[in-house]
């Protein structure tokens, strides 16, 4: 397969898209504008799909094992699983590795990492990734979805002409923080070097030379956030010409980063997009974007959070949070495990927040956009080994962060939008664990209290009363200035069909809460998550004697 004509047609046109080198009687280029968008001075590309080659995507194999599945054993898995296909001609899940036929140095490392059955997203991801579909992967932060592209590009790989010089990368990952793009080249360097798959990390805040270097000398997996990528693509240090397995990693945080243009110059190319939400603006994309695919959704339709993680949101005023951060920490820090991240808005109060807590003794450090990727990486590395445990960010972090033993997360500053909120509450309860996710809630952020709210029952969590009445304020047009007035819980018509709500999604914790009471009773200093089982009693009995009076 080295060798092909038609590429090595292309790779001799590669002169047309990189520019002159050194020297050269041709008119040189205009210079670039200081400002503009990002890729807009990428030079157009017309392809002639008649002279392009066919490539090689559909590898798939039904294992006789999933051929024998009924229809009903297909949908009574689905079921158990939480997966929900949209879309026509998915192929049937797989339920073991072996099924996915793999090749043996794959099967080899998911040995030693002791992965026993695939996950709900990689087992009716990888037979439809394999079969060559463009595809949609909503789940959960934590779920898998890394492994889920990357095993099947390692096939891709394999099946396509080797590369020549010059070309570009085969497999093209866009993730939009250095962080995300860093751990998924972990990954795929652990899959990769059995094979002899090179694969480079492309990102900003690191330099270039490294990095081009690695291009230049022919990688067939690139992992990039698309600012720098979009930087190289300008300078002619790398092309997309051969790129034809491409994946959007948190699809919906990428709308805005000018990589879009560029990506729909690639003429033919399976596409893969994967979120843990999918808001309205990145549904349309895939309207525009995707060929015939189809869509996984793992868990619930609308946009919901990890069910591993206890949602506790406080509601306050501004000037309560610090005092409220204090005690707060006090309690985790307690606790023999501890790690915390901390997420606020800005850079300016990440920098302040971590200098009042160093100051008053707290082992915080922080991170964000401004922050360059050699102190970037140094804070998590202190973070991640336990030295530091507790990170503040803002929302820099709030993707791709994968550390496994972060227990709790504190929302300081309610982000801008509730998919916002999921992905920073992610970040805890990684894989099966479980985590505890606080939230500071103020009038200012009235315009997402009832889109927090329906995340909260989603997930059948307790709904404090306070930020019921602010959805009911806020549906009444009053505003913030209505809440404070009625901060000091007078009384109050509340939504009755929400407090039902969550008086049955309060049962469920009965029996620990008795225990608790009577650790109430007996004047026992309660743990902090004993703390969280009293609140939840506080609400139960609140909630009744509020339905009571109403009827």
């Amino acid at each position: 397969m080295r060798g092909s004509s038609s590429y090595g047609d292309r790779d001799r046109d590669r002169g047309r898209d990189r520019g002159p080198r050194f020297g050269s009687s041709r008119v040189a280029p205009p210079p670039p504008k200081k400002f503009g968008n990002p890729g807009d001075r990428l030079r157009k590309k017309k392809w002639d799909l008649d002279q392009l080659p066919k490539f090689e995507k559909n590898f798939y194999s039904e294992h006789p094992e999933v051929h024998h599945m009924s229809q009903y054993d297909v949908e009574e898995y689905r079921r158990k699983r939480e997966i929900t296909v949209r879309g026509s001609g998915c192929p049937k899940p797989v339920t073991n590795f072996h099924q996915a036929q793999f090749p043996q140095y794959v099967m080899d490392v998911l040995l030693q990492q002791n992965f026993k059955e695939p996950t709900a997203i990689q087992a009716q991801g990888f037979p439809l990734a394999l079969s060559g579909r463009d595809m949609v992967g909503i789940a959960q932060t934590g779920s898998g979805k890394t492994l889920a592209y990357l095993l099947p590009a390692i096939v891709h790989i394999n099946h396509q002409p080797y590369l020549e010089r010059g070309d570009g990368p085969i497999c093209l990952v866009l993730a939009p923080t250095r962080e995300l793009a860093q751990q998924v080249q972990q990954v795929a360097y652990a899959y990769g070097k059995s094979s002899r798959i090179k694969s480079t990390c492309v990102y900003g805040g690191a330099p270039k030379g490294p990095q081009i270097r690695d291009l230049e000398r022919g990688v067939e997996t690139c992992i990039a956030t698309p600012g720098r990528l979009i930087d190289f693509l300008e300078a002619g240090k790398t092309n997309l010409r051969r790129c034809t397995y491409l994946v959007l990693d948190e699809a919906d945080r990428m709308l805005d980063m000018g990589f879009e243009p560029q990506i729909r110059k690639i003429p033919d190319r399976q596409t893969l997009m994967w979120s843990a939400t999918w808001p309205k603006e990145v549904r349309q994309l895939a309207e525009d974007f995707l060929h015939d695919y189809v869509q996984i959704n793992i868990g619930a339709l609308e946009l919901s959070a990890n069910h591993n993680i206890l949602q506790i949101v406080d509601v306050c005023m501004e000037n309560e949070k610090d005092n409220k951060l204090i005690q707060l920490m006090e309690e985790i820090m307690a606790e023999k495990e501890n790690k915390t991240i901390i997420f606020v808005e800005t850079k300016k109060r990440c920098d302040e927040l971590t200098r009042r807590m160093r100051r008053d003794g707290w082992p915080a450090m922080c991170i964000h956009g401004d922050k360059s990727q050699p102190e970037r990486d140094w804070v998590l590395s202190e973070f991640r080994s336990g030295k530091a445990p507790i990170l503040i960010a803002t929302d820099v972090a709030s993707r791709g962060l994968d550390v496994e033993d972060i227990k709790f997360v504190i929302n300081y500053d309610y982000p801008n939008s509730s998919e916002d909120y999921v992905h920073r509450i992610g970040r805890t309860a990684r894989s099966t664990n479980k985590g505890t996710a606080y939230t500071f809630f103020t009038p200012g952020n009235l315009r997402q209290a009832r889109d927090l709210v329906r995340v909260l029952e989603e997930a059948r969590q307790a709904i404090n009363l306070k930020l019921l009445q602010l959805v009911d304020t806020g549906r009444g047009g009053g505003g913030g200035e209505s809440f404070k007035m009625s901060y000091s819980w007078s009384a109050h018509t509340y939504n009755t069909a929400s407090i039902q709500n969550s008086i049955q999604s309060l049962a469920k914790w009965n029996r620990t809460l008795r225990l608790c009471l009577s650790k109430i009773v007996t004047g026992n200093k309660l743990p902090v998550t004993d703390r969280k089982k009293q609140l939840g009693q506080q609400h139960i009995l609140t909630l009744k004697q509020t339905t009571k009076q109403q009827h």
